[in-house]
């Protein structure tokens, strides 16, 4: 089945960050001759021709896709409020019942599939026509639509209950519903996170017990290592959506579980799929669901303030026009909708920097679990398939949320000088499906 002063922070650290790279990278080089920079550039030169021009063509392209993206959503909402369509949606409720959560209710409901409707050309172009472009998509069209319908009964389920809660927050507690709207949306994910590997996961793949054998026993090891439960092990056949390669321990309390797919076991070799799951326990053994839920919730929290801020004077100048009576009305919902997207939008920087933050870490941290530089190397090439292999460091601070294969790759590299016993340069052999 996502700070004002935060978001400074989180940019100027980040900033700070790039700027001491080279420094970085000269300190960790030479270690008993073994030179990080040809270890790096003897990976990086593997993705080559028409290869790197399809990796770059399809990750900038990519670049564009958040700002048309942006505006479809903002002219999609425009529409509804040109049209009053939320308006008129609460004006028909309202006349059989006056119970406001009904009202809401009904309005998020008929929100979510005008939403789906006005937004399905672009989300088809995006979703199957572009992937299937790149060769990333394995799926036809009947089933990658079906999934879209499937994610659609879960947004019918899931949006309406929190659009209920944020409004009956805006009305009980006015002044400061941003405050308790924040909370709210923090405890949803929280939620999410706990049901979302049981319930949702399994409406779109199949999860079966991994097999006993040799890997297995090195992933249990690994989590045994690292005060990981790992009674139960997943595999899932992504491969009949995508040949993408991932893996993950998701879950909270009792539905952790480690979960990887099988396009890692068939394309990868075992000591690469032991870096991946390596780094996926990074996540874990760090808190990275808590810190992100926390930081990610300031960043929402900022949003619904100036939203409780802008949108009572956005509607006292245009809400006779749009039929919308106040914010705590259930017909301002495009409009509130309208302007958190803008706002997110323009957030991207900051929310890519805390998950990229979080990405660095998990780097780290397998390849000290795992110790398996050359492996992990072997796999951020991989992943150029669709992300960009040597970005600008601008370009990655702007657009990437995870650390670009030529970033990864070096922090293999300079990992391997300072912890592997006279370590060697490997001309990696080319990449394979």
């Amino acid at each position: 089945m996502i700070r004002k002063t935060t978001k400074l922070a989180a940019i100027g650290g980040a900033a700070a960050l790039f700027a001491l790279l080279p420094a970085i990278a000269h300190a960790a080089a030479p270690a008993h001759g073994f030179d990080v920079e040809a270890a790096t550039r003897a990976y990086l030169d593997t993705l080559q021709g028409p290869a790197r021009a399809q990796s770059d063509a399809y990750f900038e392209g990519g670049y564009w896709l958040i700002l048309w993206g942006a505006l479809v959503a903002v002219i999609v909402d425009g529409l509804l409020l040109r049209f009053r369509f939320a308006a008129k949606i609460r004006d028909v409720v309202m006349a059989k019942t006056q119970r406001l959560w009904i009202v809401t209710w009904a309005v998020a409901l008929a929100y979510t599939i005008a939403s789906f409707v006005l937004t399905l050309p672009w989300s088809i172009y995006t979703g199957f026509f572009r992937e299937r472009q790149y060769d990333l998509l394995n799926q036809g069209f009947v089933a990658w639509f079906g999934e879209q319908l499937t994610s659609l009964a879960i947004s019918l389920v899931v949006v309406p209950l929190i659009i209920v809660a944020i409004y009956a927050v805006i009305r009980r507690a006015p002044r400061s519903w941003w405050l308790w709207g924040t909370g709210l949306v923090a405890l949803f994910a929280i939620f999410g996170a706990v049901v979302a590997p049981v319930y949702v996961s399994p409406l779109f793949n199949t999860y079966s017990e991994m097999q006993a054998g040799p890997l297995r026993d090195r992933i249990v090891a690994m989590a045994a290592a690292n005060d990981i439960p790992s009674e139960h092990i997943y595999v899932f056949d992504a491969s009949k959506q995508t040949k993408r390669i991932s893996a993950n321990v998701s879950g909270l309390g009792p539905t952790i579980r480690i979960s990887l797919n099988d396009n890692l076991l068939n394309r990868t070799t075992p000591a690469e799929v032991a870096a991946v799951m390596g780094h996926e326990m990074g996540h874990y053994v760090l808190n990275h669901v808590w810190i992100s839920v926390f930081f990610i919730s300031l960043i929402f929290g900022l949003g619904l303030f100036l939203i409780a801020r802008i949108a009572p004077r956005v509607i006292a100048r245009h809400g006779d026009r749009w039929g919308i009576s106040s914010i705590g009305d259930p017909a301002s919902l495009p409009l509130l909708s309208l302007m958190l997207g803008v706002y997110f939008f323009l957030a991207t920087p900051a929310l890519n920097t805390l998950i990229r933050v979080d990405e660095e870490q998990a780097d780290v941290f397998g390849l000290n679990a795992a110790r398996e530089p050359d492996a992990f190397a072997r796999v951020a090439m991989r992943l150029s398939e669709y992300r960009k292999i040597e970005p600008g460091r601008l370009e990655e601070f702007l657009f990437f949320d995870h650390p670009s294969g030529a970033t990864r790759v070096r922090g293999a590299m300079e990992w391997k000088a300072k912890n592997v016993p006279n370590p060697q340069i490997v001309i990696p052999p080319p990449l394979t499906e």
